[in-house]
């Protein structure tokens, strides 16, 4: 799907408007009612011009994006008197204070290392997905009319004691943009079909159809008259029309994050709330390609009980049909019990369409696909069309002996067969939940509930990645395709969230100190929703494709510069901005100076402009202040360079706290070769590389969504030696190395935090002028980590992975959101991603992430076009070496990254939000603002605090979504000066304690998009949530 850019622009213009408006609002909100009396202000606050370049400044063909965004207008007013620029004493929303120091040794309560430490269990019908691919030889042998299956017979008296019983679910699937965009999509198509849909099922009481994608029908539904309106609500009252899933759209589950699946989940579920008073049961993907485990978790979580889907490996159907175990519970790896499983159905043949879904012969299926008879659009192309139904031609049998139990999906038949008693077949239209009470009936489990009863169906556990639909046609491309806009979604993500929180926290301050009569809190509540409806757009399983960092130019006269910490820790990051001179001065909101870094920004070789960079302290999901003047100032220091070419060797030492790393640039074209670990100075070879793909010669060649390769890679080898910049200063070091298709940047921070525990490493890759080629880093160790290594699943688990010489090398090659690791008996390398990409381990120690790929021609899966709109992308990473003290066992479905490294990706996905404010001399004081008096647990993550709409009117209501995860992690790593200013406490949070001026009205544990409420716990106040757990509470604060 080609993206429009307004996106970008909406997405980013958005961010600025809210997050400024949120602020400045938290910090001049009338504080005379409260009853400590800290501060009372009045006055006039003119117009602030914030100019934000919002997008990675590398990237070069985004400047009209940057323009727009830069231009972002705010203006605000309030009422202030006797304001200072930095207040002294006591301050309510905040005390200046520097953050303690980090301790030595983290604080890790025993009962938190339990869960990952474990033994393995697995379930005594289990399917665990790991021995499925050992178990198959992945051949393709022609099965016949089902050509990647086999033959099916039955005998003629198999119903004649049970009917065959016959679900036909009419769908209609809906892409929100792929060959077309979105509004492009709903005005040609739509909207017909779903005005159609209304007639055509109020004609016949016995006509069924479901519908899955809310982002096309709440654009419908804002569309039509209340009079149809009704007549929709009664087909849902009737049970004629099901909404199934009911997300915004129907996600990727390779390259969506967690917080987008929920997201989008959470949208498309409190629309379906307010307007229809639906709660799905069922999820319904039949087009992402491969499925992730993660995406059952959230909707066993969300409160369905039923799922079906499609795209499976051809083989893997293969076997689950002759075992008969297409449908089953599936459980996550981490589950040593029933309480994440999910009913789910497995289609059984190649597509979604009739021809492949009333049974295995897609020539005979054909026959009945009505839309295809002589004379219209389009044909069989098995050359036989539609024709009268016979006793000849009914194939419902053969696919029922497909599953333990006798239910299927077919074509618009059971009128033919119901008037044939001799037949033993009951046939009816039928919703996707329709077919699943009956399942649920016919084996003696709740036909609706949750409560799954006596398994009558296997247990599978892990995930069905990496998809091929045909021989070695392997769907590992789409994993890479289009990196730019991938880096984009996570930087949107990073956003949404933070304006998300703030948006929540400044509404309960409104409610407990009075709302100031100009604060935009409707105008600020629809911007929100258009952009989570935006970002929900992106997940949609033909979309998700990234972007760079934020940065904030300060131009001067004296500037302040507000720090936003994203994360629910307090925290030391770096910041860095633009700036128009060297000659700067960083004073924190007590006045103190700070010490900073200025470096060049090398643009192009004749021209340099500056960098700021400094590292800024703030409380957890805090604001800090800072104010940058003009002037000398010993503290701010000059970073110095040093330039090599023609294969010099160069070493870079810096007093990195823990990290060391050697660096040199031989005629191999690595400039990574070592790391040492300072704790006990250890070396270890770790060698960043580039190497080349090309796309094989045969008639079907890679595309958007298929890898192809010719051959294994070849080391990227350019005929100019690099341009190598070392730069050395007293805050970060980095060597950048310029190559003619890639420049790498390898940095490195002396700081007394999480990000001076590994190695940064960005990559702009351009790859516009080459011809089928995809280039890919390659980072070789002396780990022995043998054929095993790990990737994430959406960023919320890791999925063990075995790198198969049977397979084909594109098979080998997995999604990875969030991090790829390798391990031996005694370290971890970790490589964790800001952006979502392919990777592989197709060596012991060695890891593999294709960064770009540019592709002339269509993989004739739809899409009609090649890759061919590259842009200049920033991949970025960090690189992080552990070492381990235990080991875990081998045979395990599940590994866990350490709280070091769960902690790493967060700062590299939500780094600090700089934002630049003008100084006037009738502006309001800008103080820090710490709404928590402490940090989360270590373990603990806020996934999003969401304003939650009113029913009554168009603008938030005075609840919150409180969405919050405790992330499993692994306690076999050294837990000395990881830079961590949390602990962990069980899984327990007492929330009113840890809010600072804030109470809690209300809380109730609801399901994670809130469509159902739970038991109410023994004590509301304290939350306790289990490891790798996700629960949503319903919160209002006062």
């Amino acid at each position: 799907m080609k993206l429009s850019r307004q996106f970008t622009v909406l997405g980013s213009a958005i961010f600025c408007v809210v997050i400024f408006s949120l602020y400045l609002m938290l910090d001049h909100i009338d504080y005379s009612k409260n009853p400590n009396g800290e501060r009372n202000q009045n006055g006039q606050l003119g117009i602030l011009q914030d100019k934000i370049d919002h997008l990675e400044r590398l990237l070069a063909e985004n400047n009209e994006i940057i323009a727009n965004i830069r231009d972002s207008v705010i203006n605000l007013r309030e009422t202030v008197k006797d304001g200072k620029m930095f207040p002294e004493g006591s301050m309510s929303q905040g005390n200046g204070e520097l953050l303690p120091p980090a301790p030595a040794l983290l604080p890790i309560h025993s009962e938190d290392c339990q869960f990952a430490a474990r033994t393995y269990s697995k379930a005594a019908d289990g399917v665990q997905m790991l021995d499925v691919y050992d178990l198959l030889s992945f051949d393709n042998p022609d099965g016949g009319v089902w050509k990647q299956g086999f033959d099916i017979s039955y005998q003629d008296n198999e119903w004649d004691n049970e009917p065959l019983q016959v679900f036909v679910v009419p769908h209609s699937h809906n892409d929100p943009g792929w060959l077309k965009t979105f509004d492009d999509y709903y005005r040609d198509q739509t909207q017909h079909i779903l005005n159609n849909m209304v007639v055509k099922l109020h004609e016949d009481s016995r006509r069924k159809m479901i519908w899955s994608e809310i982002s096309y029908f709440s654009k419908w539904w804002d569309g039509i008259d209340e009079q149809k309106r009704d007549a929709v609500k009664r087909l849902i009252e009737s049970g004629q029309l099901e909404v199934a899933t009911g997300g915004w759209v129907m996600p990727d589950e390779a390259n969506a994050h967690y917080f987008a699946l929920i997201d989008q989940l959470v949208e498309g579920h409190q629309w379906l709330e307010r307007n229809l008073g639906v709660k799905p049961k069922t999820g319904w993907a039949v087009d992402p390609f491969g499925h992730s485990p993660t995406q059952a978790y959230l909707l066993r979580q969300a409160g369905l009980s039923n799922m079906l889907i499609q795209r499976v490996h051809y083989s893997v159907k293969k076997h689950f049909a002759s075992q008969k175990t297409l449908e089953f519970f599936w459980r996550q790896n981490w589950d040593q019990d029933s309480s994440s499983d999910i009913l789910c159905h497995m289609m059984p043949f190649y597509s979604y369409d009739v021809p492949h879904t009333c049974g295995p012969d897609p020539k005979i299926c054909c026959q009945f696909d009505f839309k295809r008879l002589p004379g219209g659009r389009i044909s069989c192309p098995w050359r036989i069309p539609p024709q009268a139904i016979t006793d000849n031609n009914i194939q419902e049998r053969k696919k029922s002996k497909l599953f333990r139990t006798n239910f299927e999906n077919y074509q618009k038949l059971f009128d033919y067969m119901n008037s044939h008693p001799e037949l033993h077949v009951q046939a009816q239209f039928g919703t996707i939940s329709d077919y699943f009470e009956a399942l649920r009936k016919s084996t003696g489990m709740d036909p609706v509930g949750m409560n799954v009863g006596q398994l009558a169906f296997p247990v599978l556990s892990g995930d069905l990645f990496t998809y091929a639909d045909r021989d070695d046609h392997y769907w590992s491309g789409y994993f890479t395709s289009r990196p730019f806009y991938k880096r984009l979604d996570r930087v949107l993500e990073s956003h949404l969230r933070a304006a998300e929180v703030l948006y929540s926290l400044t509404l309960a301050n409104i409610q407990k100190y009075g709302q100031p009569s100009d604060y935009p809190a409707v105008d600020n509540y629809k911007l929100l929703t258009e952009a989570r409806r935006n970002l929900g757009l992106f997940q949609h399983h033909d979309a998700i494709a990234g972007t760079g960092k934020d940065w904030v130019v300060v131009d001067y006269g004296t500037r302040l510069l507000v720090a936003c910490n994203p994360t629910e820790q307090a925290r030391t990051s770096m910041v860095t901005v633009y700036v128009t001179t060297p000659k700067v001065r960083v004073l924190d909101a007590l006045g103190h100076v700070v010490r900073a870094q200025v470096s060049a920004v090398w643009n192009d070789a004749s021209h340099a402009a500056t960098d700021l960079s400094f590292v800024a302290q703030a409380a957890p999901l805090g604001l800090s202040v800072y104010q940058l003047m003009e002037g000398m100032e010993p503290r701010t220091e000059a970073a110095k360079y040093m330039f090599l070419q023609d294969g010099m060797k160069i070493s870079v030492c810096c007093k990195v706290i823990h990290l060391g790393m050697t660096l040199k640039c031989p005629e191999n074209i690595s400039c990574l070769q070592k790391m040492r670990l300072k704790e006990d100075d250890s070396e270890f070879l770790v060698k960043v590389e580039f190497a080349w793909y090309g796309t094989t010669s045969n008639k079907d060649k890679s595309g958007a969504y298929l890898f192809l390769p010719d051959k294994e890679a070849t080391i990227y080898s350019p005929s100019q030696p690099p341009v190598v910049r070392v730069t050395k200063g007293p805050l970060f070091s980095e060597v950048t190395t310029t190559f003619p298709h890639i420049t790498q940047n390898l940095r490195l921070y002396n700081i007394h935090g999480v990000e001076g525990q590994s190695v940064e490493i960005c990559n702009t890759v351009d790859i516009r002028g080459e011809i089928n080629r995809e280039i890919a880093m390659r980072i070789t160790s002396d780990l022995n980590s043998k054929d095993r290594f790990f990737t994430d699943l959406n960023g919320y688990q890791v999925q063990p992975r075995k790198t198969m010489a049977k397979l084909p090398l594109q098979a080998n090659f997995y999604p990875m959101t969030s991090m790829v690791y390798l391990q031996d008996s005694g370290t971890r390398l970790s490589l964790l991603t800001a952006q979502s990409l392919g990777a592989a381990s197709l060596k012991s120690g060695q890891l593999e992430v294709i960064m770009d790929r540019r592709l002339n021609q269509d993989d004739n899966r739809g899409l009609g076009q090649g890759v061919l709109d590259n842009k200049i992308t920033a991949n970025s990473f960090r690189l992080l070496l552990e070492k381990r003290s235990s080991a875990e066992e081998e045979t395990a479905p599940y590994s866990y990254p350490s709280l070091l490294s769960h902690m790493s990706f967060m700062y590299l996905n939500h780094p600090f939000i700089s934002m630049a404010v003008s100084q006037r001399s009738d502006a309001p004081s800008l103080i820090p603002y710490s709404p928590l008096s402490a940090s989360f647990p270590c373990d603990m993550h806020l996934v999003n605090l969401r304003a939650i709409q009113s029913k009554v009117w168009g603008g938030p209501s005075e609840q919150a979504a409180l969405i919050l995860h405790r992330k499993g992690f692994d306690c076999g790593f050294s837990n000395r000066n990881t830079g961590l200013l949390c602990t962990t406490t069980r899984g327990k949070i007492h929330l009113e304690k840890l809010l600072t001026d804030l109470k809690v009205k209300s809380i109730s544990h609801v399901s994670l998009s809130l469509m159902h409420t739970h038991s109410s716990d023994a004590n509301p106040q304290e939350i306790s949530l289990k490891p790798m757990e996700i629960r949503t509470y319903r919160l209002q604060l006062s």
